[in-house]
């Protein structure tokens, strides 16, 4: 039997994704994440052998809970389900350890082909990502954007700048994080050293360009 978590902050989606997992007989759905962080957190207590995945998701996002379950002892198997298809967004996904990406506007049968593919040790990419992204992957040149300083950035920095990108405050980011807000502070002096960006507006446009938050979807 293939154990699943979901990852995805909307439980519609969620519903809707378990509805569709237990039609196959050799897929159980163990558990269901509201966000990356709580996601990460049901990994380490459940097991799974495949989480499905959202990018999209507030206080971790689906790369860096993707990113950060790969330290687990036994790493379960990632597949990303988003509605974008930008180049960056699936090389950065790939890179952190995913062993699929699906489109959101295509997922069906498609997410049963993928779980188990996962789970030989495949990678399956949606076959509406684009000939030319597929390329490019595989070609993977360093892009502009891997010069912005972002690569430099502890996985504790990059989810305070999500953090600050979403609005929170240093008092909030503290309670989310179960650290001081004077240790919050230096996480934020630290990354906008590093990036070189010395204001909120400027962190914002950063995390959008980066995937970190999404303006809509």
């Amino acid at each position: 039997m293939i154990r699943v978590l979901l990852a995805d902050d909307h439980h519609l989606v969620r519903q809707a994704l378990h509805a569709l997992l237990d039609k196959a007989e050799d897929i159980e759905v163990v558990g269901e994440a509201h966000d990356g962080k709580h996601a990460v957190k049901l990994a380490r207590q459940l097991a799974p052998d495949i989480v499905v995945m959202d990018i999209a998701m507030p206080t971790i996002n689906g790369i860096e809970a993707t990113h950060q379950l790969q330290r687990l002892h036994e790493p379960p198997r990632v597949i990303i389900l988003s509605m974008h298809h930008d180049e960056m967004l699936i090389r950065r996904a790939l890179r952190s350890g995913a062993r699929g990406y699906l489109l959101k506007s295509s997922v069906s049968e498609e997410l049963l082909i993928a779980v188990r593919a996962a789970m030989r040790h495949e990678t399956y990419l949606s076959p509406a990502i684009s000939t030319k992204v597929i390329d490019d992957l595989l070609v993977a040149p360093p892009s502009e954007a891997d010069k912005d300083g972002f690569d430099r950035l502890t996985p504790r920095e990059r989810e305070v700048l999500q953090l600050v990108a979403e609005g929170h405050t240093n008092n909030e980011i503290s309670s989310l994080l179960s650290i001081s807000v004077k240790t919050v502070e230096k996480h934020r002096a630290h990354l906008m050293s590093k990036l070189d960006i010395h204001d909120v507006a400027g962190l914002v446009r950063l995390a959008v360009t980066r995937g970190l938050i999404f303006l809509s979807e």
